[in-house]
């Protein structure tokens, strides 16, 4: 049996909170590591907490102005000396596009050959996918993310959350939201089936755990509808009718459906209030308008219509909450004006799982001060299907 084999069969057996430690104890017998650390990303993207001891760096490691946030950033291994004839072995731990941490190992020199950086890269891939397995049955790695307390409400948000990124061979999602550890209302979510994607925005009304209780409420009525298999419309129709049937009008959910057609790129689409829908295409960024229709909750049965719209294989469509669009700077400008615009072309380049973070903090720059209101932002670039030649 080989090392490989012998560090999956070990890591999958092991304790959902001593995965760390299993990987360590392994890796130092099968390549000779001199340290093996895991740091994985906080809930704001803005650090790299180590889980567990971490010689060397006790505290969050920046992801933007370090080796390891170098990795984590262009989700490529990093190597750097070490001294002592020891180099450092920076791997991205990432799973189906959703980027975690990073995987820290320290070889002698002699022992960095191509092979065990493969090998490594496997198990950095290896300790991601049981991560989030073993995140059912532990709170350890969900401490170790934190580098504040969140408020009650963005606990229960976060934990409706899916990942924050995902990856297809038709398209690429990247999602975040602000202020990470004190948002209430904001909420975005999405499934991957074969032949579709749906995606959803959400936007509960009020503040603290009231408007994260009706966000909780509204997505889980749309999930319920959605797992039912039946259109975004009534899916729509559905979760406007429990939210109605608990507030009876006096609280209210806005929400903008998406639901992608793989094969041909045609998106059907209920907007029901304030999230906003733009586009890239080329070099020209644009709004995409839908016919407003009622918020969800608002009034008893109310009735969704379907709009459509065709993306092409290049677009990238950012989704975005009124805490993005409707912010004002300093001198008055709301950022929709031209700061919005700004912020899409100055992304292009980035990966759509890097887009949402930049956009926020580039946010902040505008506004010169603390957040007010929650602001959200998806990112969706759509690659389209490759047709096989026959």
């Amino acid at each position: 049996m080989n090392a490989r084999t012998e560090i999956e069969r070990a890591v999958r057996a092991a304790a959902p909170h001593a995965l760390v430690e299993t990987v360590r104890g392994a890796l130092a017998t099968a390549y000779a590591a001199r340290s093996v650390q895991l740091l994985l990303a906080d809930y704001g993207m803005t650090v790299l907490k180590p889980v567990g001891p971490a010689p060397g760096h006790e505290g969050p490691l920046s992801m933007h102005n370090s080796p390891q946030g170098r990795a984590f950033g262009s989700q490529r291994p990093h190597e750097e000396p070490a001294g002592n004839g020891e180099a450092d072995h920076h791997f991205p731990v990432t799973v189906r596009g959703e980027r975690l941490g990073v995987l820290t190992v320290r070889l002698p020199a002699a022992g960095s050959t191509p092979q065990t950086m493969d090998e490594l890269a496997h198990v950095a891939d290896l300790l991601g996918h049981e991560i989030l397995v073993a995140e059912r049955d532990t709170d350890h790695y969900q401490r170790a993310r934190r580098t504040t307390r969140l408020t009650l409400a963005a606990e229960m948000q976060w934990q409706l959350l899916p990942a924050r990124a995902f990856t297809a061979a038709e398209y690429a999602i990247g999602a975040q939201l602000e202020p990470a550890y004190a948002i209430h209302g904001d909420n975005f979510d999405w499934a991957a089936d074969g032949d579709h994607l749906t995606v959803s925005v959400t936007n509960g009304m009020g503040e603290g755990i009231q408007a994260s209780l009706l966000t909780n409420l509204a997505v889980n009525a749309l999930r319920n509808a959605r797992r039912a298999g039946i259109g975004i419309e009534d899916q729509a129709a559905l979760a406007d009718q429990a939210l109605y049937d608990q507030h009876r009008g006096s609280a209210h959910v806005s929400t903008l459906l998406l639901r992608f057609d793989l094969a041909t790129g045609t998106v059907a689409a209920v907007d029901a209030g304030s999230p906003q829908l733009w586009r890239l295409r080329g070099r020209t960024v644009a709004r995409v308008d839908f016919d407003a229709q009622l918020p969800l909750g608002m009034f008893e049965e109310s009735q969704y219509v379907v709009q459509n719209l065709r993306v092409l294989p290049g677009d990238r469509l950012l989704l975005v909450s009124d805490g993005v669009y409707d912010t004002v700077s300093p001198l008055g400008e709301a950022y929709v004006e031209r700061g919005l615009a700004r912020a899409v072309q100055a992304t292009r380049l980035l990966p759509a799982a890097s887009v949402p973070g930049a956009v926020l903090r580039e946010l902040t720059d505008y506004r010169q001060s603390e957040a007010l209101d929650d602001a959200l932002v998806v990112c969706i670039d759509w690659f389209g299907r490759q047709r096989s030649e026959g």
